[in-house]
């Protein structure tokens, strides 16, 4: 235990997800020995997001306007949506340049152990989203992990009657990677989605 703000700095940092009482520790003497500007821009830069930032008004991702970039974009096609849990999300699948359609960020996915259901997701959003008939594709690109498949289950049942294509993103073996070293469930997604060689 430190004394006032070290310590204060040291349990605000380990409250961050994925930071431990060490790496806050770490952080905060780091801190502590930085350079006042770097301290100063850290600030700016954390005082600007809160004021700046919001939610687009319809996809949920991260914007600075009303809406984000991707929903403002007119060459986007508009009857395909990808579904996904957070707006870091958005990025990686954008990174690929392969989809020219508008997302949907849920905020997250359903977790019962995190007391997480599907009224805390942006699931009511979505079926509104899908009511006009425009969306012809709807992409569940969850996690491939228990609560990402429990999100994507429930979403597909909801969805069901509706006149829709429902897909999922493909899982399986990572380029580069070893058989010796991949999980049964990955290895047993691979062959589910094998394709033909060409």
């Amino acid at each position: 235990m430190y004394e006032g703000p070290v310590q204060d700095l040291i349990d605000e940092l380990g409250r961050l997800p994925g930071v431990g009482p060490k790496s806050a520790q770490r952080i905060a003497f780091h801190l502590l020995a930085a350079d006042p500007a770097d301290v100063r821009r850290l600030v700016t830069a954390l005082t600007e997001v809160k004021d700046k930032v919001r939610f687009c008004t319809i996809c949920g991702n991260v914007a600075e306007e009303e809406q984000c970039r991707v929903c403002r974009d007119p060459r986007r096609d508009l009857a395909v949506i990808c579904v996904v849990e957070e707006p870091k999300d958005v990025v990686a699948i954008e990174r690929t340049r392969e989809f020219r359609g508008r997302y949907h960020v849920l905020g997250g996915a359903i977790s019962p152990i995190e007391g997480v259901g599907p009224d805390d997701l942006r699931i009511r959003e979505l079926m509104t989203r899908l009511a006009d008939g425009t969306v012809t594709e709807l992409i569940l690109a969850t996690d491939p992990n228990l609560e990402g498949e429990a999100t994507a289950t429930y979403i597909a049942r909801l969805v069901k009657e509706m006149d829709l294509k429902v897909t999922r993103l493909a899982s399986g073996l990572p380029v580069g990677g070893d058989l010796e070293y991949a999980d049964e469930v990955t290895l047993g997604r691979a062959f589910e989605g094998r394709r033909a060689y060409s």
